[in-house]
């Protein structure tokens, strides 16, 4: 299959790499350096170049912010039965925006990144699948996912950002709340070092993709939960009620245990 990646970001190299071993591929990047690092695909920075490529795939890995712009602008140049597909944190406006396209589509969600994810295994990391869209496009990144050994959820492009606003938001607000109030440690403890870790890595990404998942629709309903607990947890700690304390703490260790019971 003729694939053509756009974007030669992280996420982008990453795909550029795992496909072109089996497939023809070629990235579309505007910054010739960002295109350093990748091999054994062709590179181009002129649309015209797309037109002669004549993709069967685009998989669409620039910043979330410009990722309906980037296929505006490719649209003009691909074959009419080429598939278009995104790998979007956030779904926002996509599935509207697919079905003014009038083209073949599919949009998925790798819940994995290059800061944190070792992308040599994989079998712990998950992907979403949105049900919609083109049924081969679909099928395609089902195989690919499970070549990768990821855990494979398909949802409806609203289940998603619903999934995403519980799974994303949450940990991104507990960090920023971490960052907000830290200080320097000259001698951190364990938990500091990795929560730490945990920030920088967090705070690595890109403005608009954290500014996208904490504006979804079904954040605040989340992030008000972080609200609640923790109104609850300092009326405790004020009172030093310790038999309040024990009953929270079991809370919260049953809340862990269920979720790896389920796992497993």
């Amino acid at each position: 299959m003729r694939i053509l990646v756009l974007g030669a970001g992280k996420m982008g190299s990453f795909f550029i790499d795992l496909l072109s071993f089996e497939h023809e591929v070629a990235v579309f990047e505007k910054d010739p350096k960002r295109m350093r690092f990748t091999y054994n695909c062709q590179r181009f920075t002129q649309l015209e170049e797309i037109g002669e490529f004549k993709p069967e795939l685009v998989i669409n890995a620039v910043t979330l912010k410009y990722t309906i712009p980037a296929f505006r602008e490719v649209m003009p140049f691909l074959p009419k039965d080429c598939i278009l597909s995104d790998i979007a944190s956030v779904k926002t406006d996509l599935k509207e925006f697919y079905e003014q396209a009038g083209m073949r589509y599919a949009s998925s969600h790798p819940m994995f990144g290059p800061t944190f994810a070792n992308l040599n295994q994989l079998s712990e990391e998950n992907a979403i699948i949105i049900t919609e869209g083109d049924f081969i496009g679909r099928l395609f990144f089902k195989d690919l996912y499970q070549k990768l050994g990821l855990n494979i959820y398909e949802y409806s492009f609203e289940e998603h950002d619903q999934t995403v606003a519980y799974s994303l938001s949450i940990p991104f607000v507990s960090t920023f709340v971490f960052a907000a109030v830290m200080k320097h440690q000259d001698a951190p403890g364990t938990t500091f070092k990795r929560h730490m870790r945990i920030a920088k890595g967090v705070l690595n990404e890109d403005d608009y993709l954290l500014q996208e998942i904490l504006f979804n629709p079904y954040t605040p309903g989340q992030v008000s939960q972080i609200r609640t607990e923790l109104k609850e947890l300092l009326e405790i700690i004020d009172n030093r009620d310790a038999e309040a304390m024990q009953r929270y703490l079991q809370k919260i260790r049953n809340n862990v245990r269920r979720d790896i019971e389920i796992k497993q």
